[in-house]
C-alpha cells in the first residue's frame, strides 16, 4: 500500500523526471535525476501518510494534506455510484482505487475536490463498497463491518469475442493513430523515418503509380491500421465485461490490464441510453448506457451498460434494465413536415450558399477551377440531403405511463428512455424560424445524467 503512492507520482511526474536526467547527463551531474526521483518518493510517501477516512453512520469522510489540511465530507443518502480502478501497479500490489460519485457540483480543481481512496486493500473492498451504498450505519466506522448478506446477482451481459468486430466501427483507431504519429514528430522521428529506405521506395513507387492509386492504397493502410488498433483497445478495454443486477444495484465490471468496476444504485437510475452512431448503426450494432442521477463524464464517472455490441443484445440488456419490454422498441411518433423541411433547409443551405459564394468569388477574381473540384463539391449536395432525411427518420418521441422516449440525431443517433419522475422542470424553446415553421423544442430537465 505504501508503494503505490510514490510510484504514482513518479508516473505522473515522468516529464519532469525525463527532464532533470538531460539537464545531469549533460552537465556530468548524475545526482539530479537521483535527487528528483528521491523528491517524488518522499511526496508520495506524505500523501499516504497524511490520507485518511471514517466511514460514520450519516457522513463519509477524507482526510488529506500535510502543510494544507483538506477534509471531504459528503451524506451517506447521496452517494450515487461507486468505482473500483485496478492499474496494473495496483494490481501487482493486491491493491484497489475506489471512487465515490455524489452527484455534488464540485468547485475548483477537479482533482482537489473528488472523493477517491486509492491504495486500499483489494480484499477490504466489497464489503466497503456494501457499505457505502447501503443506508445503515456501520459500526466504529469500519467497513469491514458492514452487512454481509449479499442478495442473489442476475447476469445481464458477459462480453462475447464476437463483438470485436463492432470496434472499427468507431474513431478511436483514427484517434490513436494520431496520436502515434503526433508522438512521432514531436520527437523528431518523423525525420529519421522520412529518410529511411522503405520510405524512400515508397515515395517512388507513388509518383510512378499516381496520384489516385496512391490515395486509395493509403487510404486502405490507414483503415487497416486504425481498425487494428481499434480492435486492441476494445480488448483492452472490455475484456472480460460483466454486467450484473441483484436487484438493489448495477454492476458492471471490465478490462484486461487495467480491471474497472463499476456499482449504480437502482434507486438513482432513471432510464436509458441507446447510441447508435452511424457507421455503428450501418454495422448493426449499439451502446448502453445507464441515466443515473449525479453522473456525469467530466467528474471522470461512468455509467456504461453495454459498448459496442449487437444491437439486439443492448436491445435485451436495456429491457432488463429498465424493466419494462416495450420501451426499447416501441414506435415512436414522428415529428411532422415543418420538422422535415427544417432538416432538409439546416443541411441542403448552408452547402448551396457556400457553393454560391465561391462561385461569384470565382468569376469576379477571373481565375480557373478545375472542373473535378467543382464536381466534387457539388456531390456535397446529395450528402446533405441524405445527411438531412436521415436525421428526420431518426427524430421522434413516444409518453408511456410513467415514460419519457425520445430519439435524435444522425452521426450519433440516441434513444433516450427516461423515467418520468426523474424530470424536474420543462424548457420550451424557439427561434426566430421557429416561430415561422410554427415548431418548438421542448427539454426535459433532469439531475440526472450518463458518464
Amino acid at each position: 500500500m505504501l508503494l503505490v503512492h510514490p510510484v504514482q507520482e513518479i508516473l505522473r511526474l515522468l516529464p519532469v523526471l525525463a527532464v532533470s536526467v538531460i539537464v545531469g547527463s549533460s552537465s556530468g551531474n548524475h545526482g539530479w535525476g537521483l535527487a528528483v526521483a528521491g523528491l517524488l518518493v518522499v511526496v508520495g510517501v506524505l500523501r499516504w501518510f497524511t490520507t485518511t477516512y471514517r466511514i460514520g453512520p450519516v457522513h463519509v469522510e477524507l482526510r488529506r494534506g500535510l502543510l494544507q489540511r483538506q477534509v471531504l465530507s459528503i451524506p451517506r443518502s447521496r452517494i450515487r455510484s461507486v468505482d473500483v480502478d485496478r492499474r496494473v501497479m495496483h494490481r501487482l500490489l493486491g491493491l484497489a482505487s475506489v471512487r465515490i460519485g455524489t452527484g455534488q457540483a464540485t468547485s475548483g480543481g477537479r482533482d482537489r475536490n473528488r472523493f477517491e481512496l486509492d491504495g486500499l486493500a483489494i480484499g477490504a473492498v466489497p464489503a466497503l463498497r456494501e457499505a457505502l451504498l447501503s443506508g445503515h450505519p456501520v459500526p466504529d466506522g469500519r467497513p469491514d463491518k458492514a452487512p454481509a448478506a449479499a442478495p442473489t446477482e442476475i447476469e445481464l451481459a458477459r462480453l462475447q469475442p464476437s463483438w470485436v468486430r463492432y470496434a472499427p466501427f468507431s474513431t478511436t483507431g483514427l484517434v490513436a493513430v494520431a496520436a502515434v504519429a503526433g508522438v512521432v514528430f514531436q520527437y523528431g522521428l518523423g525525420e529519421r523515418l522520412a529518410e529511411s529506405g522503405t520510405v524512400q521506395r515508397g515515395i517512388s513507387w507513388v509518383t510512378t503509380a499516381g496520384p489516385v492509386i496512391a490515395v486509395a492504397v493509403g487510404a486502405v493502410a490507414l483503415l487497416a491500421v486504425a481498425s487494428a488498433a481499434a480492435c486492441v483497445r476494445y480488448l483492452l478495454l472490455y475484456g472480460n465485461l460483466l454486467v450484473t443486477d441483484d436487484g438493489r444495484t448495477l454492476r458492471i465490471g471490465h478490462g484486461l490490464l487495467r480491471v474497472r468496476h463499476t456499482t449504480l444504485d437502482r434507486a438513482r437510475l432513471r432510464g436509458a441510453v441507446l447510441r447508435e452512431p452511424l457507421a455503428l448503426r450501418i454495422a448493426g450494432g449499439a451502446r448502453l448506457d445507464a441515466i443515473m442521477t449525479g453522473v456525469a463524464a467530466e467528474r471522470g464517472e461512468s455509467s456504461l451498460l453495454l459498448p459496442a455490441a449487437p444491437a439486439a443484445e443492448a436491445h435485451r440488456v436495456a429491457t432488463a434494465v429498465v424493466r419494462d419490454p416495450a420501451l426499447p422498441t416501441t414506435p415512436l411518433r414522428s415529428h411532422g413536415a415543418a420538422a422535415r423541411r427544417r432538416r432538409y433547409t439546416r443541411a441542403v443551405l448552408p452547402v448551396v450558399a457556400v457553393l454560391a459564394v465561391a462561385a461569384v468569388a470565382t468569376a469576379v477574381t477571373g481565375r480557373t477551377v478545375p472542373l473535378s473540384v467543382w464536381v466534387g463539391a457539388g456531390l456535397l449536395i446529395p450528402v446533405a440531403a441524405g445527411l438531412a432525411w436521415d436525421r428526420f427518420r431518426s427524430l421522434g418521441h413516444a409518453v408511456l405511463p410513467g415514460w419519457l422516449i425520445t430519439r435524435s440525431g444522425s452521426l450519433d443517433r440516441q434513444r433516450v428512455c427516461l423515467e418520468a419522475d426523474g424530470i424536474i422542470g420543462w424548457t420550451v424553446r424557439q427561434t426566430f424560424f421557429q416561430r415561422r415553421a410554427g415548431v418548438a423544442t421542448v427539454i426535459a430537465a433532469t439531475p440526472a445524467g450518463v458518464g
